[in-house]
């Protein structure tokens, strides 16, 4: 079966070269996407010298976080669209560059203006390779390889959050929160690099469309009123939602309720990593054998239950039993994500930088949602979180059961 490769690349049709090809091309869609998720959580260890060195108290220094997501959610909207018309490689390594400048800029911040700057600009730059990251991902591939890819894609975009603490807390305890910065930004200069290299453009010239604010508009307002999209759309980003808001609310959690210091709740992030890499994983497989939409079911339900364990075993300030049941939350996260993508953009290959854009708008406003429930209930720290995680997975599992389409992805 034939493939559709990436322009530059040699096509060889030995199964060990083609195994090379497409390892190289999926580490990269995984670096790309990673990159932005990446950039939200790495600073977070560098708060306290922050807010010292340029006078921030701690709400202006939630700033940085709030309009990081919000400039992030927009320009995605902006992104896919441009990328269906104009093709994917300028906008990837054009908002790489960006991406690089603007880490730059918050390195040498010595207010509070210049550093809420560079964090937009950050923001407005990095989604393009997030979001289109899925939509060379639609270019290339389709059926059960989609889902693979996607699957290494959806793994690496919550994994980054996981990880970068421990990277920014190892930066700034060695470097200071400046070269942090300079961290990011020389990534984004390594992913343009590897991109241009490996992948190049793939969105074909016969494929792209004429775009103006209308159209742009046209194409939103058409998949949010289609089914197939807007049902498995809506329960991802629910679910991803809550993923943010455990990030947001762990400090409180872990480190006021139950005494762990920023280094072990790094390691625990880090640990969420395993559970979230192993599910995802498994998830293409499972739905190669039970279909995609009743594997993506049962992902909901696992992600539900462990929401409402949280929420129980809240009274408790156990560490054990709220580690477990956080478990059973991330292996269902980890088998939604990359199958109700997949399930998402399947249909629609000649919009995939606009429904990856509009899916990635509704996965930062889930993000931002659940992040502001995390803090703004009247519960304590553990109970909200259990009730923001097991609510937003009742909504998407209602979302999803009302999801039209094939069963399997093929």
């Amino acid at each position: 079966m034939s493939m559709p490769t990436p322009s530059g690349l040699a096509v060889s049709t030995g199964e060990q070269a083609q195994r090379r090809l497409s390892t190289a091309v999926l580490l990269v869609l995984a670096s790309l996407a990673a990159l932005g998720t990446l950039s939200t959580n790495i600073i977070l260890p560098s708060f306290p010298a922050m807010g010292a060195d340029l006078g921030m108290s701690s709400r202006e220094m939630g700033l940085t976080l709030s309009y990081f997501f919000v400039a992030f959610a927009i320009g995605q909207l902006v992104v896919g669209p441009l990328s269906d018309r104009w093709g994917r490689k300028k906008l990837v390594i054009g908002g790489l560059l960006v991406f690089a400048a603007g880490s730059a800029l918050c390195a040498y911040a010595n207010d509070l203006t210049t550093l809420l700057t560079g964090r937009v600009v950050q923001a407005l730059s990095v989604c393009a390779a997030s979001v289109l990251s899925r939509a060379i991902a639609r270019d290339l591939f389709e059926g059960e390889a989609l889902a693979r890819t996607l699957a290494l894609i959806m793994v690496a975009m919550a994994a980054a959050p996981g990880f970068s603490p421990l990277l920014g807390s190892a930066s700034d305890s060695l470097l200071g929160w400046r070269a942090t910065f300079g961290i990011v930004g020389g990534l984004g200069i390594i992913a343009a690099f590897a991109y241009a290299s490996r992948i190049g453009e793939t969105h074909a010239l016969e494929r792209r469309q004429s775009v103006s604010a209308t159209a742009i508009l046209g194409q939103y307002v058409a998949l949010l009123n289609d089914a197939r999209f807007a049902r498995p759309a809506l329960a991802v980003s629910l679910i991803v939602g809550a993923l943010y808001a455990f990030f947001g609310a762990a400090p409180a959690v872990l480190m006021v309720g139950m005494g762990l210091s920023s280094f072990e709740l790094g390691l625990l992030f880090a640990g969420t990593v395993i559970v979230v890499f192993a599910s995802g994983l498994m998830a293409p497989k499972l739905a190669q054998r039970w279909g995609a939409a009743r594997v993506t079911t049962g992902g909901i339900l696992l992600a539900l239950l462990g929401g409402t364990a949280v929420y129980l075993v809240q009274s408790q300030h156990n560490l054990v039993l709220f580690t477990l049941a956080l478990t059973l939350f991330l292996a269902g996260m980890g088998i939604v994500n990359p199958l109700g993508t997949a399930l998402t953009l399947q249909p629609f290959g000649q919009q995939a930088g606009a429904a990856s854009a509009l899916l990635g708008f509704l996965q930062m406003s889930c993000a931002a949602l659940g992040t502001w429930l995390t803090s703004a209930l009247p519960l304590a720290a553990t109970a909200t979180l259990g009730l923001t995680l097991a609510t937003f997975s009742l909504l998407a599992l209602f979302a999803f059961s009302f999801a039209r389409g094939t069963d399997r992805l093929a």
